[in-house]
């Protein structure tokens, strides 16, 4: 199944790379700065954390006594979850997105969640320069540790892919699917230790944030940008599995529904 998945998005590689060229240019339709908006935002997001965070309330990661150490720790967690979240967002809408296009063009549904990644990939990329500049630019030089990440970045494909892929199916059907994901995604940057050290968690919580499987990809991105060393492999075991049964589950429902999608669009 996920061969034929796989064979399918092959044969369709260059309308997939055509729609991604389509989708980065509409996205910076009348835009002055372009695609420093991939890098912009989650930059600031982790610059008013750091600021409020760490100079105001003191904050202080366990192990690390460089005075850029929270900023650190900052950019790796959100560079990580920035990928899930943009992955799994623009998942839950691709069917409504490209609703026209289903209705008037004869090609796979399937390869819509492959653009979707690769868009999202791209803008990954860009962030994951910058954040290389900022540090070098402090002194926090990258190791070769960094040789390490398109493996965590593999996984949060695959885990993020699975979630929205199913949920886009059913918010085809459901709409208020994707205001309900706001709000889990909201909540679920919070129970995953982005802004706070997962060591101050109180015991009772520690099991809630050891299930969420992006607390382990999360800890896999600082350990390459904040801790310099080759990240232990075994943080991407759990999260890789549950990002494979979630593909399986996706796949199965959007096959299942997969004859019905453009009549309800």
């Amino acid at each position: 199944m996920i061969t034929a998945q796989l064979r399918s998005s092959w044969r369709y590689r260059h309308f997939i790379g055509s729609a991604i060229r389509s989708e980065m240019r509409l996205r910076f339709v009348n835009s002055r700065i372009g695609a420093l908006w991939f890098i912009l935002h989650p930059l600031a997001m982790a610059a008013i954390y750091a600021l409020i965070l760490s100079q105001v309330l003191g904050a202080k990661i366990p192990n690390v006594e460089s005075d850029l150490g929270y900023s650190v720790f900052l950019i790796s967690g959100i560079a990580a979850w920035s990928l899930f979240q943009e992955i799994a967002n623009r998942c839950i809408t691709v069917f409504l997105d490209y609703a026209n296009a289903l209705k008037k063009i004869s090609f796979p549904r399937s390869v819509l969640p492959a653009i979707v990644t690769g868009s999202a990939l791209i803008s990954h990329g860009f962030l994951l320069v910058a954040a290389m500049i900022v540090f070098i630019a402090f002194g926090h030089y990258p190791t070769f540790a960094w040789l390490a990440v398109p493996l965590g970045l593999a996984v949060i494909s695959v885990l993020a892919l699975g979630l929205g892929l199913m949920l886009g199916v059913f918010n085809v059907f459901a709409r208020d699917v994707q205001q309900v994901m706001m709000v889990v995604l909201n909540l679920w940057f919070w129970l995953t230790p982005i802004v706070y050290p997962k060591e101050i968690v109180p015991e009772q919580m520690q099991i809630i944030i050891d299930l969420n499987p992006v607390t382990s990809l999360v800890a896999y991105y600082q350990q390459i940008m904040l801790h310099q060393q080759w990240p232990d492999l075994t943080l991407l075991l759990y999260p890789g599995g549950v990002a494979l049964v979630l593909i399986v589950i996706s796949l199965l429902v959007f096959r299942r529904a997969s004859p019905d999608i453009v009549d309800v669009l």
